[in-house]
């Protein structure tokens, strides 16, 4: 599309959208396509929007005040209400509970997509008075995951993200089966399959001596065994589609080479995200050199253009680590004011919270009581070198080679209250042990934050997935070593977990 002019030549017309509310009606405006966009819509034409592409259909938005929307549809979209139970954004794959009359979604109903949103329409509104509601889904209470009146169709979920099903949604708008969608009642939320716990597989990319990628174990373990060329566990973008394959329900690329100094430069990384961006449909995360930096040219870029870079190259997330700890260090130091100026906040005003995962690398300190420290402990998982029955976790920078004065509750905090919409922790002490993630420290987290929490490190075996789940309201657990070297599959794990009663995507 070039113009307003194209909007009207369109034979249908597919509307993504990824963002806040008011930077995409304030981009709208700016090129003058809110009218022939609506001339569009009210003419009933074949459209298909897409997470906020739904959004902006309605009246307004509480993600940017004041600011109108399309108004085609009648409601506003707000924020889902804090709850203990229920982190926002609502991260993962959930179901729908389809309303009869909207051909696109006929046969779905089983089925789960990915969702990643903090903001949603309710249903039962007026948008039902109006004849638009096509699907609602369970996230603590009924939202409106599609709209439908005629020619014009939106969901709140990512179809390009959601695996065969979504992928079977997008072949039949393209081909022209979607017809004329007329709503009828729409059935109960609680119908629709719950919101599953997420399984992540993490794939550490760097370059070998020959200047391919390849997926090796890290930057904490010894990658040139024998002192040989860089252990290859395989090619990123065929590792990635067969892990997606498997069921994984996420990707996670950790670029730990050493041009993430300079990853606006870096071609390869761009490349690859761009090749599994075309055979992986589910969400891609990268993480590595998202920050501000200057290049070899002495030309400055700040952490949005670095993440711009990615997102344009396929990433759907980027991971912040040691960055975020500077800023939440600034944060404390100056009493929680913010300066809007670190990365988490630069990117999340733009692309919105759920597009940034703080990734956080803790290790315990051990303690003889909580009164020794003033920093947040729980009981230790196991006994101290000294038999210390306490410790709190310390954050580090620089892959944990250097310690800083924070704990991971008040970097949690902070990443929170500076945007971002996920935490991953890392446990150092059990990074690679196979002995299970560090429940202790998982649900510390997540009982202090309102974000959805990601478990890493330790796992070993199927089981231990089950148990950090049950343990703990983490929302999602990942995996490196033991998907590559094929000790646990992703779909033993699934299967381990369906049959422990813990709700999950089966593939």
């Amino acid at each position: 599309m070039t113009g307003p002019e194209d909007i009207g030549r369109a034979s249908r017309l597919l509307f993504p959208g990824v963002g806040a509310f008011g930077t995409a009606m304030e981009v709208l405006k700016r090129r003058e396509l809110v009218s022939p966009l609506l001339d569009y819509l009210q003419a009933g034409r074949p459209f298909l929007g897409v997470c906020l592409g739904l959004q902006l259909l309605f009246e307004g938005s509480e993600e940017s005040g004041g600011v109108e929307g399309l108004g085609l549809v009648p409601g506003a979209v707000r924020r889902f209400p804090p709850a203990p139970t229920r982190p926002v954004p609502h991260v993962g794959w959930s179901g729908l509970a389809a309303a009869p009359g909207v051909p696109l979604l006929a046969g779905l109903e089983e089925s789960r997509f990915y969702f990643v949103h903090s903001f949603r329409a309710e249903a039962g509104g007026p948008a039902a008075a109006a004849g638009w509601e096509a699907a609602c889904s369970d996230y603590g209470g009924a939202f409106l995951s599609a709209v439908a009146r005629g020619g014009v169709h939106a969901v709140q979920f990512h179809p390009e993200k959601s695996g065969e099903a979504g992928l079977t949604l997008l072949r039949r708008f393209l081909a022209g089966e979607a017809g004329s969608a007329a709503p009828g009642a729409l059935p109960a939320a609680a119908a629709a399959p719950p919101l599953a716990r997420r399984l992540i597989a993490c794939l550490d990319v760097r370059s070998n001596d020959a200047g391919d990628l390849v997926v090796t174990k890290g930057d904490s373990y010894d990658v040139r065994p024998g002192g040989g060329d860089v252990l290859n566990l395989g090619a990123p973008a065929a590792l990635a589609q067969r892990y997606a394959d498997e069921g994984a329900d996420e990707v996670a690329f950790l670029n730990i080479t050493g041009y993430r100094e300079s990853p606006l430069a870096d071609a390869p990384m761009l490349a690859l995200l761009r090749a599994a961006s075309q055979r992986v449909f589910v969400p891609l995360t990268v993480g590595g050199g998202v920050r501000a930096l200057t290049d070899g040219a002495g030309v400055a870029h700040s952490a949005l253009d670095v993440a711009a870079a990615y997102f344009r190259a396929g990433a759907d997330k980027v991971s912040i680590g040691s960055d975020a700890v500077a800023a939440a260090e600034a944060l404390l130091a100056a009493g929680g004011a913010r300066s809007g100026a670190s990365a988490i906040e630069t990117i999340s005003a733009v692309y919105g919270a759920q597009a940034v995962v703080v990734s956080i690398d803790p290790r315990r300190v051990y303690v003889a009581a909580p009164g020794d420290t003033p920093h947040a402990t729980v009981r230790a998982p196991r006994p101290g070198p000294a038999g210390e029955a306490w410790c709190w976790y310390q954050c580090t920078v620089s892959g944990g080679r250097e310690a800083r004065d924070v704990d991971v509750v008040q970097l949690a905090r902070c990443a929170e209250a500076l945007g971002a919409g996920e935490l991953l922790l890392n446990c150092i002490d059990e990074d690679g042990q196979g002995n299970g993630f560090d429940s202790a420290l998982v649900g510390l987290v997540t009982d202090a934050v309102g974000i959805p929490v990601i478990a890493s490190s330790g796992a070993g075996a199927a089981r231990h997935f089950v148990d950090v789940f049950n343990a703990t309201g983490c929302s999602a657990a990942l995996a490196a070593g033991i998907f590559h070297r094929r000790e646990v599959g992703i779909d033993e794990v699934k299967r381990c977990m369906h049959g422990a009663g813990i709700a999950t995507r089966l593939c």
